[in-house]
């Protein structure tokens, strides 16, 4: 459903005008949390934020703005269905530059899923991209952005311990950049933007306001891959709202999409920790082996 907001909401406004509106938002929806974690943080005499805490939490704002104004430029001149698919190029990218960037090397099982993943959006998308124009090309940046994104927040959220706080930080720090380009390169109509309230409002509270904050609080439990692949659930969640809303029809290749997705969801998830105890169990057994030999040959 977001995807659709987006794409609809340029009908009437601009770009980078819907941008700055949803960050707007999402940030008044974040603040009065980020200011009760804040209270929360200074009665338990915790170590308070300092510069470089929020210098990340601004290049994250940063990242999330090119993320964003490239994604959403590029609905311009692509179609929604090609756009949720390129978009979804993150569950590759985001392994990549943990690896490039920070040195995180995911469990192996992490790329299998994220290709079961990519799969599963595709077969979502319909299974057609059609040729590839200027609007693919800037959603495939977006996705380097979008991955860049996930990958700051999994190493900085947990040594600040304030997601909200961080998600505040970027909030503002897209709606800022958004808002002064908006209003250097295009129009604003308020009867323009009344039209679009309902897909504003849609964007800033449910897609931004409470998906991020989840997203970065999530993060703090879960490594950088494996949030890329929960993130791509995204899809198939999108197709079982607009059955139920909007009448679109999913069709047996989107199920086998969603199954797809949903596969590889569980992999990374249950996998490493069953391999993890599997090694635990061996290991066991060896230790107990060798010791029942040392007492058999005393």
């Amino acid at each position: 459903m977001g995807f659709v907001a987006q794409a609809t909401a340029m009908d009437s406004i601009g770009p980078f005008l819907f941008i700055a509106l949803r960050f707007i938002v999402a940030s008044a929806v974040v603040l009065p949390f980020a200011m009760l974690e804040s209270r929360r943080q200074r009665s338990s005499q915790a170590a308070p934020l300092v510069t470089g805490d929020w210098l990340k939490f601004s290049l994250i704002g940063l990242s999330l703005f090119a993320g964003m104004a490239t994604q959403q430029v590029g609905l311009l001149s692509t179609s929604v269905t090609n756009s949720g698919f390129l978009t979804g190029l993150y569950v590759v990218f985001t392994p990549i530059l943990g690896i490039l960037l920070f040195r995180d090397f995911p469990h192996r099982i992490t790329w299998v899923a994220a290709i079961l993943a990519l799969a599963g959006i595709y077969l979502l998308s319909g299974g057609n991209l059609g040729e590839l124009v200027i609007g693919d090309m800037l959603t495939i940046g977006s996705a380097v952005f979008w991955s860049l994104q996930v990958v700051m927040i999994a190493r900085f959220v947990g040594q600040s311990g304030r997601p909200l706080a961080l998600s505040l930080t970027q909030f503002s720090v897209t709606g800022f950049m958004a808002l002064v380009i908006a209003l250097v390169w295009e129009p604003i109509v308020w009867a323009d933007i009344l039209q679009v309230a309902p897909q504003i409002l849609y964007s800033g509270i449910v897609a931004s306001g409470f998906a991020f904050t989840l997203q970065v609080v999530g993060q703090r439990y879960t490594t950088a891959p494996q949030a890329a692949i929960f993130l791509s659930s995204e899809a198939p969640f999108a197709a079982f709202f607009a059955f139920l809303w909007l009448d679109e029809r999913i069709g047996l290749i989107g199920l086998a999409g969603c199954g797809l997705i949903f596969i590889a969801m569980l992999a990374v998830e249950l996998v490493p920790p069953w391999r993890a105890s599997a090694a635990n169990r061996a290991k066991a057994a060896s230790e107990k082996l060798v010791s029942h030999t040392i007492v058999d040959n005393a």
